[in-house]
């Protein structure tokens, strides 16, 4: 049994389970080669055939060619192969070809990449040109008609795959006609299968790529249409398989389960219909507006398949969209590719003109025509949860004051960070290095937990303040004023280990306390520790932050096992201290795998799991945690905090996991150059954990 709810079906689909059994048989009974001639080959003969004319009927081939292949990739290198040879021989004849390869701005990258690669290979040497979209993603008809005579080919989309929006084919199919443009037509109908009814035959379409895995087939198969007289090159020669159309023996196995697809859409007896789609659409985007305030969709619905939502939220990446709706089992995509840290802005979006903000935060959803009543109704529960998980980690707004977080936050971008001390008795804390895109957090942390900033202060001068003081608001402490570096006019005095007098901020019943970083330095190092009648003991002095190492001034009034946190963090260290060990040293048995992980708990019975996910994807979370015990909920962002006590205790064993492994194996490296070395990552993360059965 699982909890997974997939929403992720224009990527790929789960395969209908007729389809795994037909596939199954196909298999284990009728495995004989198609192209052999005794009893067993043309038992297969005769399953290849009823696939391919349910093809032919369900998508009005008419005269034209039907092969099957392995998917859409093949179907468009077949396609443009076959229309740029075609055209080489026909310039080497002296005809006039055109100048341009069209093909739609919002095309999967499978096309202008395949169109690059044959133009070169072939030394056609003709221009890549993209067909603009507007606002809504549909093709510019007016930018086609004018280069309508120069193109050689042309290439666009039945459906897009990120936003689901439906290209206008027979408004392209006219403006073709009005010019007497002579260019091949490709049309990747990937997104359409089963979603529009598509009669090829009686259009313009020269060549027509089909992908099983999209439509609850199974991957490795796919179907490629070429419109009667329309060039034809095989990509690949051989045995003469397909008609000589593409040479390797069949995937039969595919190939039945795909023919059971085919013949499912062609009854009507399966698959829901648009009318229920449309609804399953509408109940999901409500759940998302009331649980994800200010959602903004980026297609238009009336414009685009039913089975497809694609949204942003203000303030959130697409990577914490992705992690929240993770934890909670939701699997979903981010609307382009991701890199570890953050979203790169999404081409097609960008192709749209949508802000930045929304094609760098997109999440696609998008289900597959088998969807239920009660997978909809949980998705739509999921969402609830995982808003309210953002909700009470203040990364989208509330009605209700979130419970105050104490001790240590560090927030990083891109190899910097900032940092927040918190004290929750007081409300109160001090922002240390703001960074400008950190901005907006700080802010929506403040307000929610309802703090009040004591000062907002910089480890240099004039370092940029003003942004976020203004954003902090009534917030912000403005009773005194402040030096270059934000230090307060009114702060008291303490006394450190050495004797020296410093200036330092009470927070609670700690103090901030600010020191030159070296004689003649800007340098300004802050320590944070508690006091003692006035005094901050070297001891009690937990963490210093600077902006680079400065060792050389903590050595009289602190210790070995104060922790030097960083405003520049490019090797994701997160904290380190006057011992810390070299990266090069860290022991290789840093990572246990998931199947080891019981029998390393039962010979370490005290050990701690750590989950360092975010707090929205713990509270989000649906599964047990891994090997169904209890675990510490401790973020990336608060691991100094919780560093600086587990490395002064005796070394009780730490596992830490997240998602796939790679933020837990960083908070075990830093714990092991801590010198805390029974800390280790789980591998794989919850993704590859073995999951625990379910209580009946």
């Amino acid at each position: 049994m699982t909890t997974e709810i997939y929403l992720d079906s224009n990527a790929t689909s789960v395969v209908l389970p007729a389809a795994i059994a037909a596939a199954t048989d196909t298999m284990g009974q009728r495995y004989g080669n198609p192209s052999s001639t005794h009893a067993t080959g043309l038992k297969a003969k005769v399953l290849l055939d009823e696939a391919r004319a349910c093809a032919v009927r369900l998508l009005g081939v008419g005269p034209g060619r039907l092969m099957f292949n392995s998917g859409a990739t093949e179907g468009i290198q077949t396609a443009v192969l076959s229309a740029l040879y075609a055209l080489r021989e026909r310039r080497d004849a002296g005809e006039a070809i055109g100048s341009l390869l069209v093909y739609g701005a919002t095309e999967h990258k499978a096309v202008p990449e395949s169109l690059a690669h044959w133009n070169r290979l072939l030394g056609l040497n003709l221009t890549l040109h993209k067909l603009p979209v507007d606002h809504n993603g549909k093709h510019s008809l007016s930018a086609l008609r004018a280069i309508a005579g120069q193109t050689a080919m042309l290439c666009t989309m039945a459906a897009n795959n990120e936003t689901g929006v439906i290209t206008d084919l027979a408004g392209i199919e006219a403006v073709l006609g009005e010019t007497a443009c002579q260019a091949s037509w490709m049309v990747d109908c990937v997104q359409a299968l089963g979603k529009l009814k598509l009669d090829l035959s009686s259009t313009r379409i020269d060549y027509a790529p089909f992908s099983g895995h999209k439509l609850h087939a199974p991957k490795g198969i796919g179907m490629l249409y070429v419109r009667a007289g329309a060039p034809f090159t095989p990509l690949i020669m051989g045995g003469g398989q397909e008609s000589g159309q593409r040479s390797g023996t069949e995937n039969m196995a595919g190939i039945a389960a795909l023919g059971v697809v085919l013949a499912a859409l062609e009854r009507g007896d399966t698959f829901r219909s648009q009318a229920d789609l449309c609804s399953f659409r509408a109940r999901l985007a409500d759940s998302l507006r009331a649980a994800l305030p200010g959602v903004v969709f980026n297609n238009p619905f009336d414009m685009a398949l039913p089975t497809t939502l694609n949204f942003a939220v203000p303030g959130l990446s697409s990577r914490e969209l992705m992690d929240v709706f993770d934890a909670a089992e939701v699997r979903v995509s981010a609307g382009s590719a991701c890199s570890s840290s953050k979203a790169a802005p999404s081409y097609v979006l960008d192709a749209m003109g949508l802000p930045l903000w929304r094609s760098a935060g997109a999440i696609r959803m998008s289900f597959g025509p088998l969807a239920d009543e009660a997978t909809i109704a949980a998705a739509c529960a999921r969402i609830e949860r995982c808003g309210a998980a953002l909700r009470a980690s203040c990364l989208i707004p509330s009605d209700r004051t979130a419970v105050p977080h104490d001790g240590l936050l560090q927030l990083g971008v891109e190899g910097s960070c900032s940092w927040m001390v918190l004290d929750a008795a007081s409300r109160s804390c001090i922002v240390i290095d703001p960074l400008p895109d950190h901005t907006a957090r700080i802010e929506a942390y403040v307000r929610c937990q309802n703090y009040q900033v004591q000062a907002v202060v910089s480890t240099l001068p004039n370092a940029g303040r003003a942004m976020l003081i203004e954003a902090l608001g009534r917030h912000f402490n403005r009773a005194t004023g402040a030096d270059h570096y934000g230090w307060p006019a009114n702060a008291g005095q303490i006394t450190l280990e050495n004797g020296a007098t410093a200036s330092a901020i009470k927070l609670g019943a700690q103090a901030l306390a600010s020191v030159s970083g070296g004689t003649g330095d800007e340098l300004r190092v802050y320590l944070l520790g508690a006091t003692e009648q006035q005094c901050l003991p070297a001891e009690s002095v937990r963490f210093a932050f600077s902006a680079r190492p400065a060792q050389q001034a903590l050595q009289d009034i602190s210790t070995e096992r104060t922790l030097l946190c960083p405003t520049r963090d490019e090797q994701n260290q997160f904290c380190i201290s006057m011992k810390t060990s070299s990266p090069a040293i860290i022991a290789a048995d840093a990572q246990l795998n998931s199947s080891a992980l019981d029998s390393f708990l039962q010979a370490h019975p005290t050990t701690r799991l750590v989950d360092v996910r975010e707090p929205y994807e713990f509270a989000a979370t649906i599964a047990p945690a891994p090997a169904g015990r209890v675990a510490l909920s401790v973020p990336l962002s608060r691991l100094a905090e919780f560093a600086s006590v587990w490395i002064q205790e005796e070394q009780t064993p730490l596992v830490f996991f997240c998602r796939s492994g790679n933020r837990s194996m960083k908070a075990a490296q830093c714990l092991r150059r801590l010198g805390h070395q029974q800390a280790y990552s789980l591998n794989g993360g919850l993704a590859l954990a073995t999951p625990l059965p379910l209580a009946a």
